[in-house]
Order: structure tokens, then sequence, then C-alpha cells
């Protein structure tokens, strides 16, 4: 049995659907589906078992469990960036991700989790995925920290060196099974909905003066390969260990991702530029790049989807025909 938390998620059920095209089946999912859509992630995939998060808190101590788990990937978490209730993420986000990472110690069993492109900050000391740099990041919001605490607690005990633990620093993740997302949703989606409602996209003005309007930069990954990077390290590099960038490797700005929805929609551009909330003038990044020499270095030379022909397959082939069939 595989065990993947977070599967009714962007990326976790993009995970269980790349699983099951690589045959496998046996699958137990966790997650906390609430009163939100996610339940529909869940529809077209295959897995044996289902449980919600707390339900699962409950059987973590059953011995006959974990002997049967071959596999962790870990994607649970409160995702939100503008969280500020930071005992919540810490029991979330943190302690949650500590009694699992008990088990894979326990049991022996190989643990893939998410960390976050959040723990880097501002990006004043780097975007390195160097295990020994972690130490210098600061994160810029509740969240971030609570994933950074989780790296920090798995060094500081040394627990990298077993062969067990990967972390992956997800950057700008965005793709099919992220309508439930609510405020998190990416701007590929928010900016398709914005064009179908109002004929135009809204993109923040820019406050700091090396950035003109637009040009903010970041690195988008589409969550197919996002998915196929995650399960690689589960299957086919397994003693890989530490912490990898997960992103496209290539920074592109908003405008660049707003031209191409437009293009994908086969209308003309119409963007305006909007102001930012004072709330997020303090804790913006103005460029994010993953620097994916590591994930290169442990086998990862499958070719990564560039920024127009992800938007181009997500537009077309998701929202545009999930339009047609609403």
């Amino acid at each position: 049995m595989y065990l993947v938390t977070g599967s009714a998620g962007l990326i976790g059920s993009a995970v269980v659907r790349e699983l099951n095209q690589k045959g496998i089946m046996n699958i137990i999912c966790v997650d906390h589906l609430g009163n939100s859509l996610k339940w529909k992630n869940l529809r077209s995939l295959i897995f044996n078992d289902y449980y919600e998060k707390d339900d699962f808190l409950k059987i973590l101590d059953n011995n006959n469990f974990w002997k049967n788990i071959k596999g962790i990937i870990h994607l649970g978490a409160c995702s939100s960036t503008t969280e500020n209730d930071a005992s919540y993420l810490i029991k979330n986000n943190f302690e949650y991700s500590k009694n699992i990472a008990i088990k894979a110690l326990e049991y022996n069993i190989r643990m893939i989790y998410a960390s976050s492109a959040a723990t880097y900050g501002n990006g004043e000391n780097g975007f390195d995925d160097d295990i020994n740099k972690i130490k210098s990041l600061k994160p810029l919001n509740p969240y971030g920290y609570s994933k950074h605490l989780f790296d920090l607690w798995l060094k500081h005990h040394n627990y990298f060196n077993k062969n067990l633990f990967v972390g992956l620093k997800y950057f700008n993740v965005f793709g099919p099974n992220e309508y439930h997302k609510g405020n998190m949703q990416s701007m590929v989606l928010k900016g398709f909905r914005q064009i179908k409602q109002d004929g135009k996209i809204r993109l923040f003005k820019s406050y700091h003066p090396d950035y003109e309007d637009g040009k903010q930069m970041r690195d988008f990954l589409y969550v197919k390969d996002a998915a196929k990077m995650t399960v690689f390290f589960l299957l086919e590099n397994q003693n890989a260990t530490g912490i990898f960038n997960i992103g496209s490797g290539k920074a592109s700005t908003w405008l660049e991702l707003a031209e191409a929805i437009f293009e994908a929609m086969n209308l003309k551009p119409n963007i305006e530029f909007i102001d930012m909330p004072e709330e997020l003038q303090k804790a913006y990044q103005y460029f994010t790049q993953a620097p994916i020499k590591r994930l290169k270095d442990a086998g990862y030379h499958y070719p990564i989807t560039s920024l127009k022909e992800a938007i181009f397959d997500y537009v077309k082939n998701y929202l545009l025909k999930d339009e047609a069939h609403a």
C-alpha cells in the first residue's frame, strides 16, 4: 500500500493519478473534504481506502496498518499563505507531519513530503535547496514558517541521513483540480474567470523600482510536472534524501502568463493594473526561480512543460471544456 495525504488537493490528486497511470492502485487516501468541492477531485481516481485526516490520526498507532505501507507521500496541509492563525498552522502542518514522520522512522518507510518555496521568504538568501543552508531562511508568513519548522526538525535530528525523507519545495503550481482553493487558486484560473466575466485580467501594480507593472516574476510549474517529480522520488530514485526544489527552473512574468491565457482563448490581451492590498505589499515576492540542479542531478531528466504549453493545455482541455459542460 502507498499512503497519500492531501490526496484530494491540486497536487495530491495529480499524484494519485500519476500513480494510477503507472499501474499502482493500492493507495490509501487521506484528506479533509469539509464543505469544499475537493471531493470531485477523487472521482476519477482509483484507490483502496479513504480517511478523513482526524480519523486517520486515530489509527496512527495501529501496527498492522503501518506494516502494509510501502511508501508515503505527505501533501496534506493548510496551504493558505494568508492564514494568520499560527497556532493552527503549527498543529496542522508541523505537528501532523511529525506524527507521520515518527511512524516512517519506526517502520522504515520512505516519506516524500511537501515543504514549500514559501520557506525562502523574499529570496534575499537565495533559493538554494541545500539542507545545510536552511537555517538562514526567513519565511514571510506563518504558513511558510510552519513548513520551515518541519524541515528544521528533520535536519536537527539528522533524520535526512537515514535515506527515508525527501522534502519538496513546490514553487507556483497550477493546473486542473484547483477550483476548490478559493483565494489560493492560481492566476491562470482566476485570470480565465476574469476574462469570462469582465473581458480583462487584473494584475497587481509593482511597488519595487526594479520591476515594472506586470514584470514581477515567478517560477510557474504545471501540476502534471509537479506530480511526475514527486512520484519520481518515490519510485525511481529511492536513495535520494534531503530537500529538492520542484519548479520549472525558469522565471516568467505575470504579463507573459496573462497574455498566454488570452491567446489560448483566442482573444486580444486586455490587462488592467490594480493596487496591491497594503498587507500584501510587505510580504510580496517580486522574483522566484527554482534552481533545479539537485533535481536533475538526482536523475530527473523528463521534459518540463513550458508555461505557454501548460496554459494552453489547461485552458483548452480543461477550463473551456468544464465551462461547456457546466
